[in-house]
């Protein structure tokens, strides 16, 4: 076991201890971006004025009717802009643009007495726009060719070679809808200058180096005239790893101009029309099964709608394609990608990065082709699933996947899997108008940044003289119990109580050239930097405690506050410290974490880009309304796999919260823009709540039982943890393919139908619609060939209305 993962005798790493600011959470107490405007004097408000094209040249842009608003202080415009006029790292984001790329995108920026006045401001600035062609959807950038960025390929083996020698081929496509982000938090910076001209930014962001980064260059400034906090947030999932540092910007240059403090927050519309959201993906597929149901090989394509610039499309292209496969073995396999552009927000990171749009393409194929191999869908994921010995595509070795089948057997054996699907089929058959289906899948998920420069991490720990802790680090919080997990850390590693740590706002003046809290990486790489500061201090008071207590360092304890030496003797560790403090030892420590064993070449698409896999498997039944397709989630049964958890608690809501956001994404959440040729084209439909449909109390499981994975240390992670805030989304795949099975019970044995992502109850009725369409074909082939069996109906009979093509069989062995 390494130095890393071991535990020491009743750590406080493992205890079920509630998050650090549940108590400021639940009674309105905690402090987020926005509030510290009524702590801040002489605020002033920014308000966007924005483009109502989805394409557009700006041919003029006349500031000065704001300026004749009552409280309007200063319109900001590209001219103000002393240093880069770009909001992002791939310089194709001007945070003034001349061409507008998307409905909503802001030109200008009026800053005012109050948010009103800025409001009445930004509607008075006068803006002429020259409308351009737009592309609105991924399949019209397939069409016009329109792409960005690089086209990776992943590949192994020979494909042409497995489909020729596959007994079965099917191919067909694909499509699977975007996610708005929807934190409680929208976005929010505040910025100042101080005498020198040092410039202080309070942000809701992910990754305050970046944000840093390009304010100073906005600024024409060095990062060390810029420090960037974040307090904490109010959810994140992507959304404010990147697309925070623009509004940072616009903040920190009125502030620059003015002298005079400047809040930008972004209301829930304005954050939904102008920042960027989940990636949609298109996907085009060729597979091949064997006679028994193991896939032989997959050819497919991937396009995924990247809006109009690239942000973080390129890695998320790449995590997709290096999780296409998910937990299955997958002899000869090529995935190309590549990145559509068009005129919509620059879609960004969200909860898993491209894993999730990977992994469904491979989950809708052996949802599909099950029925039409005649294998049942459990058998067949269990049939395909990675064994000891086997490596990815792109030629990683799968360690420990025996941890995902004794998650499989824990989830079918706690669940009863196999007594409530006869249950269920029983229900079925006495039921016309309403079905049942039960389906189980699994999770795969590499664990680490892409970029391999990404992983590592710096925290400054500091000890004072009457003994208590104060904790920086690097990561952000935004609710998924980080700084939680960091001061069960601190204390494990310093043997102390809990209550005599405490953390310090993230802050890029404490701890420089930090990565995203992204990735599901914060824990292993902040509590790796977090833990080795504190192991520096109690190597140096375990010196000065060996004079005192007169045993070697190397027998000197720590644990609960007391400091004992093997050969007897004891002191506290407030003693201690003073002792120490007296003695001139240096009581702060500055820890640093590198993420070891990784490497990757993205010209090739090959290597170890992953720490480790996360595993998890979930059973969910549904029950489907045949009459409108709506459906409620009975029971979900999940088990996953966290290693040894540094927080139980933290742990369990991160699963049970990444399910749902995940059953959001691919049941209810319909991001819908307008493609009509009319003058409003482009324009996000779904603008709030009323008409994007979050996951709500009626949509939960009316049973949810969530287990973690046990005897699943992890070798070589802090504390023998693994990461847990990405992975579970995807355990949400169980709850489509559940649906898929109840619409298709509405047919007769052996259907396959199509489900558009999000299966929104209007698609699962057009699913059931298909199912029944094929049990009237059937029953029409009885009724004229009296005394024949029901044959199987073409595969590729066009439904009553598809949610996308159908699965197209190319026949061999009797299919």
């Amino acid at each position: 076991m390494s130095s890393l993962s071991e535990r020491p005798t009743n750590p406080v790493v493992g205890q079920e201890i509630p998050h650090e600011s549940a108590a400021l959470h639940v009674t309105g107490t905690a402090l987020y971006t926005d509030d510290l405007v009524g702590r801040t004097a002489g605020v002033l408000h920014a308000y966007p004025v924005t483009g109502g094209h989805a394409h557009a040249l700006v041919t003029r842009l006349d500031p000065a009717p704001a300026l004749h608003v009552d409280g309007v202080v200063r319109v900001l415009t590209a001219e103000d802009v002393p240093g880069i006029n770009d909001a992002g790292v791939k310089g194709d984001e001007p945070l003034f643009p001349s061409e507008v790329m998307y409905v909503g995108h802001p030109v200008a920026w009026v800053l005012a007495e109050t948010l009103e006045a800025a409001r009445v401001g930004a509607a008075a600035v006068e803006v002429t726009y020259e409308p351009l062609p737009s592309i609105v959807t991924v399949t019209e950038a397939i069409e016009a060719e329109s792409f960005q960025g690089g086209q990776p390929t992943v590949r192994r083996g020979d494909v042409e070679a497995g489909i020729a020698r596959a007994a079965h081929v099917f191919t067909g496509t694909f499509e699977m809808a975007g996610q708005e982000h929807f934190y409680l938090e929208t976005h929010c910076s505040i910025a100042q200058v101080d005498e020198s001209g040092q410039v202080f930014v309070q942000c809701s962001t992910q990754h305050p180096t970046e944000t840093q980064e390009i304010v100073a260059h906005v600024l024409d400034l060095p990062s060390n005239a810029v420090t960037v906090q974040c307090l904490r947030m109010g959810g994140g999932f992507g959304g404010k790893e990147m697309q925070p540092h623009g509004y940072a910007a616009i903040a920190a240059l009125g502030a620059t101009l003015t002298g005079r403090p400047v809040r930008l927050r972004l209301n829930r519309t304005h954050d939904i029309t102008m920042t960027g959201k989940r990636h949609g993906f298109h996907a085009q597929w060729r597979v091949g099964f064997s006679s028994d149901g193991r896939v032989e090989a997959l050819d497919a394509t991937l396009t995924s709608d990247g809006g109009w610039s690239l942000d973080l499309s390129e890695p998320v292209l790449a995590r997709a394609l290096c999780h296409v496969e998910n937990a299955y073995w997958i002899p000869d396999v090529r995935v190309n990608g590549r990145i559509a552009r068009t005129h919509k927000t620059s879609q960004t990171a969200f909860r898993g990065f491209g894993g999730p749009q990977g992994m469904l393409v491979i989950e809708d194929i052996l949802g599909r082709c099950a029925p039409l191999l005649g294998i049942d869908p459990v058998e067949l994921r269990w049939r395909n699933f990675y064994t000891a010995g086997q490596d990815t595509p792109y030629g990683m070795p799968v360690r420990h996947p025996e941890r995902l089948a004794t998650a499989w057997n824990q989830v079918l054996t706690s669940g009863d899997v196999l007594v409530r699907r006869a249950e269920i089929a029983r229900f079925n058959a006495t039921h016309e108008h309403a079905k049942r289906a039960l389906a189980v899948t699994p999770v795969k998920f590499g664990i680490s940044f892409n970029l391999t420069a990404f992983n590592q991490a710096g925290a400054l720990v500091l000890v004072y003289k009457d003994g208590s802790v104060l904790v920086n680090h690097g990561g952000t919080e935004m609710g998924q119990g980080l700084h939680t997990k960091m001061l069960q850390v601190a204390a494990t590693a310093l043997g102390l109580p809990l209550n005599r740590v405490r953390l310090a706002p993230t802050r890029t003046d404490k701890v420089p050239n930090t990565s995203a809290t992204a990735a599901s990486s914060g824990a292993d790489l902040n509590g790796g930097a977090v833990k080795d500061a504190c192991e520096q201090i109690r190597a140096r008071l375990a010196v000065v405690a060996s004079g005192e207590l007169g045993v070697p360092a190397a027998d000197v304890r720590f644990e609960d506050g007391v400091v004992t030496g093997l050969g007897g003797g004891e002191t506290t560790w407030d003693e201690l410290v003073r002792l120490a403090y007296v003695q001139r030892v240096q009581l702060s420590a500055t820890g640093f974490y590198r993420t070891e064993g990784l490497h990757w070449d993205s010209s090739t698409m090959q290597g170890s880009p992953f720490k480790y896999f996360a595993y998890g498997v979930a059973a969910s039944e549904v029950e489907v309304d045949g009459f409108t397709g709506a459906y409620r989630t009975r029971r979900v049964d999940i088990v996953h796999d966290v290693g040894d958890s540094l927080s139980p608690l933290v742990d369990l809501g991160q699963i049970e919260g990444g399910f749902v956001q995940g059953a959001g994404w691919l049941t209810l959440e319909d991001l819908r823009w307008d493609t009509s040729d009319g003058p409003t084209r482009g324009r996000l439909s779904t603008q709030a709540a009323s008409t994007y449909k979050l996951p709500s109390l009626s949509e939960m499981p009316e049973v949810l039982n969530v287990s973690l994975l046990e005897h699943a240390h992890e070798d070589g992670a802090v504390y023998g943890s693994k990461a847990v805030g990405e992975p579970p989304l995807m355990l949400a795949f169980s709850v489509r393919e559940a649906l898929r099975e109840a619409a298709a019970a509405f047919g007769p044995p052996g259907t396959s139908v199509d489900l558009a992502s999000p299966a929104t109850p209007e698609a699962v009725f057009w699913a059931v619609e298909q199912a029944r369409s094929e049990h009237d074909e059937r029953a029409h082939v009885v009724e004229g060939s009296p005394g024949r069996e029901p044959e199987q109906p073409s595969p590729s009979a066009e439904p009553m209305r598809p949610s996308s093509e159908r699965v197209q069989p190319h026949v061999r062995s009797g299919v």
